[in-house]
């Protein structure tokens, strides 16, 4: 869970800091992969072009 202490009454920063700390923490990607199922072929076959596209980006230069 992920709290955050309201100082001097600045909830605005408050809830940014909020919001950068959510972020980190991963959720908002997990609830995006959860969102739909992916068969692990296909997760795979995601992952190997993933890493093509990587290495073709670092042989660019």
């Amino acid at each position: 869970m992920t709290k955050v202490v309201v100082q001097d009454g600045n909830v605005d920063l408050a809830i940014k800091k909020f919001k950068t700390k959510f972020a980190r923490s991963g959720v908002p990607s997990e609830i995006k992969k959860r969102k739909n199922y992916l068969k692990p072929s296909v997760v795979r076959r995601n992952k190997k072009e993933e890493g093509i596209k990587n290495s073709r980006k670092r042989n660019r230069d």
